[in-house]
């Protein structure tokens, strides 16, 4: 498997960056994730780190060195993030719970599988057109669709979801997959940030023009010009997907060499980010995820006795 990936989150006009993406892989399997803490609600940047982090926690646990169903394993660890913020709320006795949308995507063999709560959103361009796009879980996205089929009355603010991780019902997880990619296939993961003040049409002439490297950070400096002073947080995570034959590519990733039991994550690296350095300090953060992944670590010991 050979993959290249690049990712810029900048915080805009907001007082501080809720926003969290990362990806971690094996040798024949790679994850890709980006969540978006909901303000309004306590603590965003601990929702979306915590959704993460389980994510990531679930992949290292189940890829041996593959999933045998990435459609389940992305429905089923979402879900976890989503009870793990309910036991965090809990814990914490928090009056509201911490609430996020996360979007992520598995590559493994020659296909693609993704997985969406809320109006994060996965673009998947093949040269210089759309091949699929994520659909936000908004009564604005909904009422659109609706209008197809019968008159609709007052439009609905785009903002408005109808599902998130963290919410007191149970969440909506859309999946799509398998995919089968193409060499030079690039998928694009992104906040509201970016296509909430930046085309779709603009998204995709980007990354069908340009390098990823180039299209991102350009990507991401429209979305704060076009967003002014009060911009939201603007984060993307970009795909190229190079197969895994191409052995003359010296760009991006190859996971060939790797051993059957080798795990690589930037999750937990990546995701505080720098322009938010007091999130670090945080101890509650700190010790739900030691507890995530002691509790992993006991379920995965009592599969093996």
């Amino acid at each position: 498997m050979r993959f290249s990936v690049y990712q810029v989150s900048r915080k805009g006009g907001r007082e501080k960056n809720e926003d969290r993406m990362g990806y971690c892989y094996t040798r024949d399997s790679g994850l890709f994730a980006l969540a978006d803490g909901m303000g309004g609600h306590p603590e965003g940047e601990v929702a979306s780190q915590l959704a993460l982090q389980t994510l990531a926690a679930m992949f290292q646990r189940d890829s041996k060195p593959t999933l045998p169903d990435p459609l389940r394993f992305l429905h089923e660890a979402i879900i976890a993030g989503h009870h793990q913020l309910l036991r965090y709320a809990t814990q914490k006795a928090l009056i509201d719970t911490p609430r996020t949308t996360v979007v992520a995507c598995l590559l493994q063999g020659n296909s693609a599988y993704w997985a969406h709560c809320g109006d994060s959103r996965l673009y998947m361009v093949r040269g210089d057109k759309l091949i699929a796009r994520t659909r936000d879980h908004s009564y604005s996205e909904l009422q659109e669709t609706m209008s197809q089929i019968v008159p609709m009355g007052e439009r609905f603010n785009r903002n408005v979801l109808f599902t998130c991780l963290g919410s007191p019902g149970k969440p909506v997880v859309d999946t799509v997959g398998p995919l089968l990619m193409q060499s030079g296939d690039r998928l694009l993961l992104c906040s509201d940030g970016l296509w909430g003040t930046v085309e779709d049409e603009v998204i995709v002439d980007q990354l069908s023009r340009n390098a990823i490297s180039d299209a991102v950070p350009e990507l991401v400096e429209q979305a704060l010009r076009n967003g002014g002073p009060k911009c939201d947080n603007v984060s993307v995570l970009a795909v190229e997907w190079e197969a895994a034959e191409d052995s003359d590519s010296s760009m991006g990733i190859s996971t060939q060499s790797l051993g059957e039991e080798v795990f690589a994550s930037t999750i937990q690296a990546s995701v505080m980010g720098t322009d938010a350095p007091d999130e670090l300090d945080d101890a509650e953060i700190e010790r739900s995820i030691r507890e995530i992944n002691e509790a992993i670590r006991r379920s995965s010991q009592q599969k093996r006795n």
